[in-house]
């Protein structure tokens, strides 16, 4: 199933894509799609409703019809750094030995197609594609055979990302990466039945039509089952939270020289499968 959010911000209701690309309604059966609408047992409900029977919603969506996040009411935004290789060395940093953790504030969440907001007084705000993992079990201690059995699905993530405050103004990574729209989610929340392997995952980014990065998810240093396991030994995961699991090469901070967002930019990035993202960036 693709799972999804429709409406004007704050207003969404739960839907999802049929195979002829039209939204369907589900405010009949689940209220929104939070953490309790995404657990094995309700995820099973849904996929047993006949699909048929839903209200098609009016509109294309990503045209006529905006789509929000595709989460609602986040408990945790997870993020790892520097887990591709290549993105390390264009960083000047080393390989993570263990999973490097910080978080974006749920605050930064927004719309797949929404615009993104440039911060009064930054001057380096840089993209980075990112494969969202979303939890549908929660648990704690969760062992790496087992990890990929609490993942409900998965989602296009664009980790915006202010360079200066993330690495020059002290240690902490965070006051860098959660601004307000920092944290585009969707189009849609892939289940994942439908994602056999999210290791073998093709994304890209381009900003004004121009290409920056191309990458696949098997480059990644460690995998979405590794980093599910790890993260759960130093805090429960529950149902709804969102772990994005980091970006390949190509980000504006590796560009000899460094290339940073403008307002006025159009960002356009997606992973197969999971579809794709476009914003136009503005001035906060």
């Amino acid at each position: 199933m693709k799972l999804l959010r429709h409406g004007p911000k704050g207003q969404e209701r739960p839907g999802l894509l049929d195979a002829a690309g039209r939204v369907r309604d589900l405010s009949e059966h689940i209220t929104d799609l939070t953490g309790s609408a995404l657990t094995p047992a309700s995820l099973a409900r849904l996929r047993a409703l006949d699909l048929d029977s839903l209200p098609v919603v009016a509109g294309t969506p990503q045209s006529d019809l905006r789509l929000g996040p595709c989460v609602g009411q986040v408990g945790k935004f997870i993020c790892i750094g520097l887990n591709y290789a290549d993105h390390a060395a264009e960083s000047n940093l080393p390989v993570p030995k263990e999973p490097v953790v910080f978080a974006k504030w749920t605050s930064a969440i927004t719309g797949p197609d929404d615009e993104v907001e440039i911060p009064r007084g930054s001057v380096k705000t840089d993209w980075e594609v990112e494969l969202g993992v979303v939890i549908g079990e929660g648990g704690r201690y969760i062992s790496e055979a087992d990890a990929l059995k609490h993942v409900a699905g998965y989602c296009v993530v664009n980790d915006i990302s202010e360079r200066e405050w993330q690495l020059e103004r002290g240690t902490q990574w965070d006051k860098g990466k959660g601004c307000d729209t920092f944290g585009p989610i969707g189009p849609w929340l892939v289940t994942a039945d439908e994602v056999p392997d999210p290791q073998n995952l093709s994304l890209w980014l381009e900003v004004d039509g121009h290409r920056y990065q191309n990458g696949n998810t098997r480059t990644m240093v460690f995998t979405v089952a590794q980093i599910v396991s790890y993260l759960s030994q130093f805090m429960s995961l529950q149902p709804g939270d969102v772990i994005s699991t980091g970006t390949p090469p190509g980000v504006g901070l590796g560009q000899k020289p460094p290339v940073y967002l403008k307002a006025g930019q159009t960002m356009r990035l997606g992973i197969e499968g999971l579809g794709t993202q476009r914003q136009k960036t503005v001035q906060a």
